[in-house]
């Protein structure tokens, strides 16, 4: 009996590091459904779910989550996770900025709901992380789903991992994210309710999903310059003189690519004859910053590709 106990627990503990460690979209759902199933938990039940999750995840890396996750949550502004209680809230896009926002909501107690018309984070280029970007983003434990997160002196991530993190946060905390399901516009409630209280729906593609019945009192836009939410106007600044060339590499984990020298950036006047070799060999006049993928592969994705003054350009490993 004790070791067939002690076999249940350590398939729990594979399943989650198989989660923690999943490098797609697909795959985290997948992993993150296997988990609960295991468990026998259901991450419908909001309220409820991540302390059952907690309870019946008895894991030392866990557990280290864990920790982190109730600091994040004790914060007064939540008020115990009752800020929002029995507020429903549906997010369009699972972007970085949609899945953010869904797991303060999570925090503050609401009920979040989170629809993505694609089922592939295929966004690779390199944000650069202000401190206080890095600081939130450690408090929600960040590097124990990503271990080179921000090390050193580094201050940038891709897009798309910077959404596997929130994604894997925002499964944890109990946070409803549907993929493949595209928001079409509004339903408006009834006017002539007697009897039955029919609130605010979405109108999503397929129309017999699930989420089609989902009423929300909240409803929040993060699906970018799309915008699919009538009634809002927006406002584009755009610096048609920044032009910048972004170059993404698959890394294939060779000896070679182990080697290069990941950076978080480089001036023109901090390394001036870089620059100026650079310019003589690609006829390209770089101004800005280069990196963070390392200066080693810069010339070879310039070259042939550009025969104007850029001002800066920016590298990476995908």
């Amino acid at each position: 009996m004790e070791e067939t106990k002690n076999e249940k627990v350590n398939q729990a503990h594979v399943l989650f590091d198989r989660f923690v460690q999943a490098s797609t979209c697909k795959g985290t759902l997948k992993a993150f459904q296997e988990l609960c199933d295991y468990l026998e938990l259901k991450p419908k039940d909001y309220r409820s779910f991540y302390h059952k999750l907690k309870s019946k995840l008895n894991y030392w890396k866990a557990k280290a989550l864990w920790a982190k996750l109730d600091k994040r949550g004790s914060h007064k502004d939540y008020k115990k996770g009752k800020a929002c209680a029995n507020t429903k809230c549906l997010i369009i896009g699972a972007g970085p900025c949609g899945l953010r926002t869904a797991i303060d909501l999570s925090f503050l107690g609401a009920k979040v709901v989170v629809i993505e018309k694609r089922d592939a984070f295929s966004r690779n280029n390199v944000l650069h992380l202000w401190p206080f970007t890095i600081h939130d983003l450690r408090g929600l434990g960040a590097k124990k789903f990503y271990g080179k997160f921000c090390a050193g002196s580094i201050d940038h991530i891709s897009i798309r991992q910077l959404q596997l993190i929130l994604l894997k946060v925002a499964l944890i905390l109990g946070i409803e994210i549907h993929v493949n399901v595209e928001f079409q516009g509004l339903v408006y409630p009834p006017e002539d309710q007697e009897n039955e209280r029919i609130g605010w729906r979405a109108l999503v593609h397929p129309k017999t999903h699930p989420v089609s019945e989902y009423e929300f009192e909240v409803i929040i836009g993060g699906d970018g310059r799309r915008n699919t939410l009538e009634g809002f106007r927006r406002k584009e600044f755009r610096g048609k003189l920044a032009i910048a060339i972004t170059a993404n590499f698959i890394n294939r984990n060779t000896t070679a690519e182990a080697k290069v020298e990941e950076i978080s950036g480089v001036a023109f006047i901090f390394n001036q004859k870089f620059f100026q070799d650079l310019r003589e060999a690609t006829v390209i006049a770089l101004t800005g910053e280069c990196g963070p993928g390392g200066l080693a592969k810069l010339p070879a994705a310039l070259t042939g590709l550009c025969h104007q003054p850029l001002w800066a350009a920016r590298c990476c490993y995908v």
